[in-house]
């Protein structure tokens, strides 16, 4: 039953970041885990469920997997994506990554020469150390 496949994808807190985060663009796990502040192979791992259930799809680009929401979503998933959407947009947690990718320039690409990966990190940890001063 795809509607259960679905619910099992968004009961996940990481996973539902990481569907959040890929509603604003496609993105590199690298992106993720400027913003997440989580180990690669944890939103490797999530991501992987994710594709092998229908929600998002990978593109190689070079050496990177580049991550979006599959298009078109079946018509389950498009309803229950719209939901998520508007309960998430106040959750504070959601907030601050959405903030963090903001900051995130988005013409800064995986797939380009070379990722400057510490930069990514900086940047993303701005956010969180002006918010404790």
């Amino acid at each position: 039953m795809q509607l259960l496949r679905i619910y099992d994808c968004l009961c996940d807190a990481t996973r539902l970041r990481l569907i959040h985060l890929l509603a604003q663009r496609p993105l590199c796990v690298c992106h993720f885990e400027a913003v997440l502040r989580l180990p690669q192979a944890k939103i490797s791992r999530h991501l992987a469920y994710l594709r092998r259930h229908g929600m998002v799809t990978a593109a190689q680009r070079g050496a990177w997997r580049v991550y979006a929401l599959a298009s078109p979503p079946s018509p389950a998933l498009a309803a229950n994506l719209a939901c998520l959407h508007d309960a998430l947009a106040e959750e504070p947690q959601l907030q601050r990554d959405r903030a963090k990718l903001d900051r995130l320039d988005p013409e800064m690409d995986c797939a380009s020469a070379a990722v400057p990966r510490r930069q990514l990190l900086r940047l993303a940890r701005r956010g969180s150390q002006s918010r404790r001063k």
